[in-house]
This record gives C-alpha cells, sequence and structure tokens, in this order.
C-alpha cells in the first residue's frame, strides 16, 4: 500500500500499488469562472444554509481529517445545532412559503442603497483612487433586479454562522488557490475576527488548568483571552526564524504532569508570518519540522495568520535597489512561504485568517479554514454567540472582492501591498542603521509582518548585576516616553509572565507612521538607549 499522500505529491496519486488517480491542478484565478458557470445558481438567499463543499473540486485522492473527538472540551461536545437556525434548510426547496422564521422584513430595513469608492484594479493608491476609483453602488434588491448575486436585503437580515454562501464561496475559492488544502474534508467558516475565532477554539479544546504552547514571546491578547478559562500559556524557545521545532519537541518529551500541575499540553499557538511582536517568519523546513512535532505528539496548531500576505521582498540592505518583484500572480504565490494548511495532511491545523491587516481591521470579518468537523463546532458556537459576521461588513467585501476585483485584482492589491510595506520596512531599517548604537542595539530585518524586534545587549548596561533586567528595561521604556517616542517593552509579549526577564526586546511598528516621523522616532530611541546605557549622545 502506498503512504499517505503529502504536500510534495506531485500529478499522480497512487491508491493501491495498481491503482493510481490522476490529481486535478490547483485552481487558478482564470478557473473560477468556468466553475461556477458549471455549478449552477448560486442558493445565496436570506439565511441560505452553506458549507465549502458546495464550492470545492472533489478531490478522491485526498485523505480525510482525523477525528479530533479525544482532545475537544465537554463543553464543545454539548453543543448542538440551534432548533430555529436548522429552519432554513427547508427554504431550499422551491416554492416553499416561510411563516416559520422570526426574520424581518428588508421592506422596514432604512437602507435603500450604499456608494462606497474603491480602488481600479491596477490603481491602488490612495490618490489615484480619488481620481480613478470606482464607486459601488449596492441596492437593497439587487439581486431580485438582476444586478448582483448579494444584495442588503440579503446582508442586513439574519444569516447562518457560517456566513452568507457569496463570502463562503469567495473564502473557499481563494483558500484553495492560495493554499490547496491536502486533504479532503476542509472548510472555511466566517468569523466576527480571529480574536472572536480564537476564543472559541480555546473553549472547544481546552479545560481549566490547561496549558496552551506557544513562542516564547507570543500575541498578548492570545495570552489574555486563556486567563478568563483558567488557562495558561508555557513558551518555546525561539532563533530569528521564530519557534524552534527541536525545543518544542524536548518540551514535550520531559512533560511532568506532577511538577507542572496540569495534563502534557495538547494545543499550539502560532503565528509563523511576521510574528507579533519579533517579526520572525517561520522558513519552509522550520514549518515542516514544527508539523512533524505536532504528528508525534498529536498536537493541534492554531495558524494565526493576518500578516501572511504581508510578506516582503527580500532586504537587500540600506540604499540598495529593491529586489524585483514577482512577475504574475503564479511568481506572487510561489514566492509566498508555504502555510501549516498546505502541509496539513492530518486536518490537525486550524488557520485563523483575517482581512484585518490587509483591508480594514474594523471590517471585523475574517474565517477559519479547518476540519469539517472542527468548523461544524465552531458554527454551533456562534448560533448561540457572534451569530455570524456583520452583514454590512460582509456585502461590502463581495461586492469589492468578488464583483469588483475578482480573485485575480486581489492578489494585484496584494502585491501592491507587499511593495508599500517594503519600501516602509526599508526605511525603518534606515533609520535604525542610522540612529541606534550598535554597541547594543541588534536586530535582524523583517521578512514580513508590520513588526521590527530590537535585542538590547542588557549585560553592557553599566550597572548590569546590581539593577534587574526588568528596570532596565523599564528604565529605556521610561526614558523612550519621555524623549517623545513610544515602543513597546518585549516583556509585554513573554508568554509565561511568570518567568524572570533576561533579555531587553522592544517591538517598533512600521505600518502606520509616515516616513519623516518613522526616521525621528528612531533617533530619539537611539538618544535614549544611550543616555540609559551610558553611551556617548
Amino acid at each position: 500500500m502506498t503512504p499517505p499522500a503529502t504536500v510534495e505529491d506531485v500529478a499522480v496519486h497512487g491508491l493501491t500499488d495498481t491503482i493510481g488517480v490522476t490529481i486535478p491542478n490547483p485552481l487558478t484565478c482564470e478557473d473560477v469562472p468556468n466553475r461556477r458557470a458549471k455549478a449552477g445558481k448560486l442558493n445565496g438567499g436570506v439565511a441560505a444554509a452553506t458549507n465549502s463543499e458546495f464550492f470545492k473540486a472533489p478531490a478522491p485522492h485526498k485523505p480525510l481529517a482525523i477525528r479530533l473527538d479525544h482532545r475537544m472540551s465537554q463543553e464543545a461536545k454539548l453543543r448542538k445545532s440551534t432548533v430555529l437556525k436548522s429552519l432554513a434548510k427547508h427554504m431550499a426547496t422551491p416554492g416553499m412559503i416561510s411563516l416559520g422564521g422570526g426574520l424581518p422584513s428588508s421592506e422596514y430595513f432604512p437602507f435603500e442603497s450604499m456608494d462606497i469608492k474603491v480602488p481600479a484594479v491596477g490603481k491602488f493608491l490612495e490618490e489615484e483612487t480619488k481620481t480613478t476609483g470606482k464607486t459601488m453602488h449596492l441596492g437593497k434588491h439587487d439581486v431580485k433586479e438582476g444586478k448582483s448575486a448579494y444584495d442588503l436585503s440579503i446582508a442586513l437580515n439574519y444569516g447562518q454562522a457560517s456566513g452568507s454562501a457569496q463570502m463562503v464561496r469567495w473564502v473557499t475559492e481563494h483558500t484553495e488557490i492560495v493554499h490547496n488544502p491536502p486533504y479532503r474534508d476542509w472548510a472555511c467558516t466566517l468569523s466576527a475576527g480571529s480574536t472572536s475565532s480564537l476564543e472559541m477554539v480555546y473553549r472547544m479544546f481546552l479545560e481549566k488548568g490547561d496549558f496552551v504552547i506557544s513562542e516564547e514571546y507570543t500575541f498578548a491578547t492570545a495570552v489574555e483571552t486563556s486567563h478568563p478559562l483558567g488557562c495558561k500559556f508555557v513558551g518555546v524557545k525561539m532563533d530569528s526564524e521564530g519557534m524552534i521545532a527541536e525545543a518544542l519537541d524536548e518540551l514535550l518529551e520531559n512533560w511532568d504532569v506532577a511538577t507542572r500541575g496540569a495534563r502534557k499540553p495538547f494545543l499550539l499557538y502560532t503565528v509563523p508570518t511576521g510574528q507579533n511582536p519579533t517579526g520572525s517568519t517561520q522558513g519552509r523546513e522550520r514549518r515542516q519540522q514544527i508539523y512533524k512535532v505536532a504528528q508525534k505528539h498529536d498536537l493541534i496548531l492554531i495558524e494565526d495568520e493576518p500578516y501572511y500576505f504581508l510578506q516582503m521582498q527580500p532586504y537587500t540592505g540600506p540604499g540598495a535597489e529593491p529586489a524585483p518583484l514577482p512577475k504574475n500572480h503564479d511568481e506572487f504565490l510561489k514566492s509566498l512561504v508555504p502555510s501549516l494548511l498546505s502541509m496539513d495532511v492530518d486536518g490537525r491545523v486550524i488557520r485563523l485568517d483575517s482581512f484585518s491587516k490587509v483591508l480594514a481591521p474594523g471590517s471585523r470579518c475574517g474565517w477559519v479554514v479547518a476540519s469539517a468537523q472542527v468548523c461544524e463546532r465552531l458554527q454551533r458556537h456562534g448560533e448561540v454567540s457572534t451569530q455570524h459576521a456583520a452583514g454590512f461588513s460582509q456585502v461590502i467585501l463581495h461586492r469589492l472582492l468578488d464583483e469588483e476585483w475578482g480573485h485575480g485584482g486581489y492578489l494585484d492589491w496584494l502585491v501592491n501591498l507587499r511593495v508599500q510595506y517594503t519600501t516602509r520596512r526599508d526605511a525603518l531599517m534606515k533609520a535604525c542603521d542610522d540612529h541606534l548604537p550598535k554597541e547594543v542595539a541588534t536586530w535582524t530585518p523583517p521578512a514580513a509582518g508590520m513588526f521590527h524586534w530590537i535585542n538590547l545587549d542588557v549585560s553592557k548596561h553599566p550597572e548590569f548585576g546590581k539593577k534587574s533586567v526588568a528596570e532596565i528595561e523599564q528604565a529605556v521604556f521610561r526614558t523612550s516616553v519621555a524623549s517623545g517616542v513610544l515602543v513597546t517593552p518585549g516583556s509585554y509579549f513573554m508568554a509565561d509572565q511568570e518567568n524572570e526577564l533576561e533579555k531587553v526586546f522592544f517591538r517598533a511598528t512600521f505600518a502606520a507612521a509616515e516616513f519623516d516621523t518613522m526616521s525621528e522616532a528612531i533617533r530619539r530611541f537611539g538618544l535614549a538607549i544611550r543616555k540609559v546605557f551610558g553611551l556617548p549622545q
């Protein structure tokens, strides 16, 4: 018998020693219209029941996901489908007249239409949008009038916890284009943002007293979200590529239940690309190593990826010409570090995807990609909490991403972001090179994301050994604030806040500040470091 599929498998996949099937080529942006035409009319009415299976390519060659029943919390196991939401499946019956639901009539929605100006494909700069931008008109009854697949009468009514059929279709196609998960029963479900999804995932798998594994420095909100559940974080050592797989394996191999007072952890939270706060990015090999450790110890991986599409051009040094951009969509997608999702042959990765860093944080609309089993549990949770992502956000995003830009136009937008963030990153790197005291400050230029992690050699402080590392960190922080620059102390991001601080890091972001103010901010930060460390000004 041939081994199970892996991401390295190519055109033909063996089912037995003598039988094989041809694997279809991955979905491309150009393939989407033909697939939709073959699928027929979209059932996208008010509160239409939907799931990713309606929109994926058949994949009989792929394995099914492993079952995660043994990992689910008692709370997750108790969740049932809400009886009122279950009525939606009957609405697909032709000629059905509904007197059963509690849906208000769109006649009483005080929103007849919306006009929103957006960039034209290829002309994404703010100044270009003012002159060449396209005004999208969203009417209340566009579907009935044959003008669109989605309108305000549908979007502003109650919906399913999965999200609208229109947006589930789009994110499913996008996921297949970019990641093409190598198991069969993956699914997408919309969310009210990744923080909400994360809290749901914690509650799906954790019991009081459990530990969550993460990088030793991690997103502070991810840690804080676990605390009311009675859970803690345990950090894994990092290097310039983020979490070290060998350190993860060692932590799990040597887990002592009696000493830790908790069962061996199995839920791992990671930000693989442009990690918050360190800016580190796990390369392909590192991700493969972490996934193998996850298989060995039966871990569930939460892949939180708001910065995935903020992968930048390689840093070429101060004043150097930037590396050439990808020439087309295929080159762009191949230039991205493969996601953990794209390596996941078991269905043990729960990917949190987001529009927050690439379109607008205030949309509060993202999506989760995971096994159908996990997505179904998330939907049961959503039915009695968030209900669904906001209708305003869904209809605006659909009109922009699907009907205005299309999948190809969205990739063009992401390439544009690569240019903008590369330019910002390079400006901050130059400022650091010009103004930070290299006697004590070191850094690795980030390959992705929004953050720059600066290491200060605390052993070179004149009172090292007399003052604690935490006191030295706070001295730099207070002096920086007094100097008119705000940078974030690394201690804020420690996975285990009970550990004693041993190193001094600061996080700076290059996402929003103007270029000249970025340079001035780093100049002020450099002066603050010199003052605290007793270096010449």
